[in-house]
C-alpha cells in the first residue's frame, strides 16, 4: 500500500461537499504504509448533501484523484432521491438493510433489499436511489474524484 498524505478536508467535496463537513481518518503514525482503523477511531460528521446521515472518512480525500474509503450511517426511514456519481463506486453493507434501485426517479417498488455483507458496484453516471427502514451503515470505496449529483437539482439540499 502506498503512503498517504495528511487528510486535507475542509469539506468532503464528495463525501463532505457531497455528504458532509470535515472528517478525519485515523492511522498508525509508526507505519506510513499501513492504516489501521478501529470503529472507535471513526469521526462521524453531519452530511451536507444527505442531511440526517453521518459520514466518516477512512482514506481519501474523495474529492481528489486518489483512492478513498468512507462510511455512511443512514438513519431509519431515510431516503436519498435519484442521483449519480462521476466515479465508479463500491458499496458494502455493514449493518441494516440498504434498499437500492436505479432510475431517474425515486421508486421504492424498484429497489432490491441488500442485507449486511452485500455489495453493489455502481458504474459512473448511473442514476440510482436508496432508502432504509432501519439504521444502516455502508462502506464506500473507489478512486476519486468523487461527487454526488442529484438528477433533479431541486432535491439537492446544498442549493437550499
Amino acid at each position: 500500500m502506498r503512503p498517504l498524505s495528511l487528510v486535507r478536508l475542509s469539506t468532503l467535496a464528495l463525501a463532505l461537499a457531497a455528504f458532509g463537513p470535515t472528517a478525519a481518518r485515523a492511522e498508525d503514525p509508526s507505519r506510513a504504509d499501513h492504516i489501521m482503523v478501529l470503529p472507535a477511531d471513526l469521526k462521524w460528521e453531519d452530511s451536507k448533501a444527505t442531511p440526517g446521515a453521518k459520514v466518516a472518512v477512512i482514506e481519501g480525500p474523495p474529492n481528489e484523484a486518489v483512492p478513498f474509503i468512507f462510511r455512511v450511517k443512514l438513519p431509519a426511514d431515510y431516503k436519498v432521491p435519484a442521483h449519480w456519481h462521476p466515479a465508479l463506486e463500491h458499496v458494502t453493507v455493514l449493518s441494516g438493510t440498504y434498499n437500492f434501485g436505479t432510475g431517474d426517479k425515486f421508486d421504492k417498488e424498484k429497489t432490491k433489499a441488500l442485507p449486511p455483507g452485500s455489495t453493489v458496484i455502481i458504474q459512473p453516471k448511473t442514476n440510482h436511489f436508496l432508502w432504509t427502514s432501519e439504521e444502516t451503515v455502508i462502506q464506500v470505496h473507489g478512486v476519486g474524484p468523487q461527487d454526488l449529483n442529484y438528477v433533479d437539482p431541486a432535491d439537492d439540499p446544498r442549493k437550499k
